[in-house]
């Protein structure tokens, strides 16, 4: 995959447009999707929650351009400085204030616990894009606790629509107040020319802190008790592809997104854009693109990944 990596994007069209990434809410690590081609990419990477950004500093050099912001991204044009709640985990510290009383019901809710407010300074993202001479965005990631799709769509529409992949972390149940929620997501971006190419939901067990520690001792014993109950579902991990319906799209944007829908494993749309992109440009890598698409789905059948739709299929035999 490496070799095939560097063949596309050493193309002349990536020289002065490399693939352009946004990562708000960084504090956890990198994205672990970019890492292979990350040595061609510009990362833009946001956070203010400074607790667990040093590792940024770390990783420089594993981008062709990295620019570190330790501030908050404000869907506001007037930047200033804000009220922003830093909780018991900085992974949930947010520039929304924690629902602690529609928490309670749930295990997690000591995570969201404010331990103090603090003002911190924003940023906007239109702006820093211009700021930077950067006109174009590829790929688009945010975990900003709440605000997903209003930093999303502070983007203006000539940049947004032409973003090739796109990843939220919205809420399901209220963790914070007047935040934004994974059905708004789902309902602006499969309306704007995005098609969700998957969904990982996560949450906590529906039993409130203080009752589980009391009830279920500690330390190793806990935990596994913990990790054993059944979760109800709390927010999602959702990522969106372009749909490529857009006739503005060059053999640059066609050539990455078959780049994208491959590492993430939709070799089937793959396949779609590598033939599109030769009907449309008539250029031979998009053959080559194309033959090794086939070559991955036709992998997928040897590797038995049919076998659950089989299992499904006899089980519902059964069960008629």
């Amino acid at each position: 995959m490496h070799n095939l990596i560097d063949r596309i994007l050493t193309q002349k069209v990536f020289a002065d447009k490399p693939p352009v990434l946004i990562d708000i809410g960084a504090s956890e690590r990198l994205h672990h999707k970019w890492k292979k081609f990350a040595k061609y990419a510009i990362c833009l990477a946001f956070d203010a929650d400074e607790r667990d950004f040093q590792f940024i500093e770390k990783k420089q050099s594993g981008f062709r351009k990295l620019y570190i912001y330790n501030s908050i991204v404000h869907d506001k044009e007037e930047e200033g400085r804000v009220k922003f709640y830093l909780t018991t985990s900085p992974y949930c510290s947010s520039i929304l204030e924690p629902d602690v009383e529609k928490l309670k019901p749930y295990i997690g809710s000591p995570l969201f616990e404010p331990i103090k407010t603090v003002e911190l300074k924003t940023v906007h993202l239109q702006r820093v894009l211009n700021e930077l001479h950067i006109e174009y965005v590829d790929w688009f990631k945010t975990d900003s606790q709440g605000i997903d799709l209003r930093l999303f769509t502070s983007i203006h529409e000539s940049i947004r629509d032409k973003i090739l992949v796109a990843e939220f972390e919205p809420g399901i149940i209220d963790a914070y107040k007047g935040e934004d929620k994974l059905s708004s997501i789902l309902e602006y971006m499969i309306s704007h020319h995005f098609w969700l190419s998957d969904m990982r939901i996560k949450g906590f067990s529906r039993i409130p802190w203080q009752l589980f520690h009391s009830n279920f001792g500690k330390g190793i014993y806990q935990k596994l008790v913990k990790e054993s109950m059944k979760k109800a579902p709390g927010w999602g991990e959702l990522t969106f592809i372009n749909d490529f319906e857009s006739a503005a799209f060059s053999e640059r944007e066609y050539m990455l997104g078959w780049l994208f829908a491959s590492l993430e494993h939709h070799h089937s749309f793959a396949f779609t854009l590598a033939d599109k992109g030769y009907d449309r440009f008539h250029m031979e890598i998009f053959k080559e693109l194309k033959i090794i698409s086939k070559e991955r789905i036709k992998r997928e059948v040897l590797a038995f990944k049919f076998i659950p739709a089989v299992m499904n299929k006899i089980k519902k035999l059964l069960n008629k």
